[in-house]
């Protein structure tokens, strides 16, 4: 099961040790969310599920071991194992035991946000992105390797440049519920769509950061919708298997995430959504400078004199001949 269904487990189990990364709770919470999508598993996936899952239940918080406990309480493949080690079945009896409500782990206040200075409020307002600018960004950004997209991001918390609004909170909760299961279900256009719709992008541009193989630009998208590292990390997995497969990508990711700031990420949305304009522009602008050109070339023509160059006009004189003057 561990190639088919998580083939880095052994690596990133070590790799979390070595980094300090804690990703166990996000790869228990994977791996019971694979093994219960198929109605029926081999003795060999069996195995391998319990090995994996009874070593990882006693490593991870209450709220992540709450929500396995809920889900594998109502499969009934779950292996008795790992039923007992939930606490579902009685050890000696082998069968399962009255469930209590699921208790969920209490929400944690966010930190009042610090009020700008009137200088800094000053400062934002008036260095709004221009389209040439955030076209500029957003081209830099995505021709750059990994590492130069880790530092762009980290400068970008440094400059006056003004980042985009917040999305209201509301709105990101239930994004980020659809992004998952479209992950989950591997269903990039409707992914693609969310993306686009709950981040006000174009479609291009939402498409970008989809298709984009190194993951920063959606590790980006997702910190601006304020998405949970947890989260995050399952659509990895799901979602970009070429990055799910790789221990060192899933960790360079985890770690750009975490350390990634929520005004870098709104710069950078503001960024993205200015290039738009600057694409715009730069479609049209060709077509309005022939136009230019063809009214002045008609206002040239409209006032040329109607007597040719050679000859001259006749005096009329006050009786009705002409003058020999």
């Amino acid at each position: 099961m561990t190639k088919s269904l998580f083939p880095g487990f052994d690596g990133l189990m070590s790799l979390s040790r070595r980094e300090g990364v804690d990703v166990r709770p996000t790869l228990l919470r994977v791996l019971t969310d694979l093994y219960v999508q198929a109605p029926t598993h081999s003795d060999d996936e069996q195995r391998q599920f319990i090995e994996l899952a009874t070593r990882l239940i006693d490593q991870v918080d209450d709220a992540t071991r709450a929500s396995v406990k809920a889900k594998l309480a109502i499969y009934p493949q779950t292996p008795v194992p790992v039923l007992q080690k939930l606490g579902l079945v009685a050890a000696q009896e082998g069968r399962r035991v009255p469930l209590a409500r699921e208790i969920h782990a209490p929400a944690h206040a966010p930190s009042p946000a610090r009020t700008p200075t009137d200088a800094e409020q000053r400062m934002a307002a008036n260095m709004a992105m221009q389209p040439k600018e955030a076209a500029e960004i957003h081209d830099m950004f995505f021709n750059a390797g990994a590492p130069q997209r880790a530092l762009i991001l980290h400068n970008l918390a440094q400059t006056p440049l003004k980042a985009a609004p917040r999305i209201p909170t509301v709105r990101a909760r239930r994004a980020i519920q659809i992004l998952e299961m479209a992950a989950i279900a591997n269903d990039v256009e409707n992914f693609t769509y969310e993306l686009g719709d709950s981040l006000i992008l174009p479609s291009r541009v939402a498409a970008q950061i989809v298709d984009d193989a190194g993951g920063e630009a959606l590790a980006v998208a997702a910190r601006a919708l304020d998405m949970p590292s947890p989260n995050f990390q399952r659509i990895l997995l799901f979602f970009k298997p070429e990055i799910g497969n790789s221990v060192d990508a899933v960790y360079r990711l985890s770690r750009l995430y975490d350390r990634l700031g929520d005004r870098s990420a709104l710069v950078m949305l503001a960024a993205w959504r200015g290039s738009t304009l600057a694409v715009t522009r730069a479609k049209y602008q060709s077509s309005l400078h022939d136009s230019e050109r063809q009214r002045a070339r008609a206002g040239a023509s409209q006032s040329r004199p109607g007597v040719q160059p050679g000859s001259s006009p006749a005096v009329r004189t006050g009786i009705g001949g002409s003058s020999d003057r």
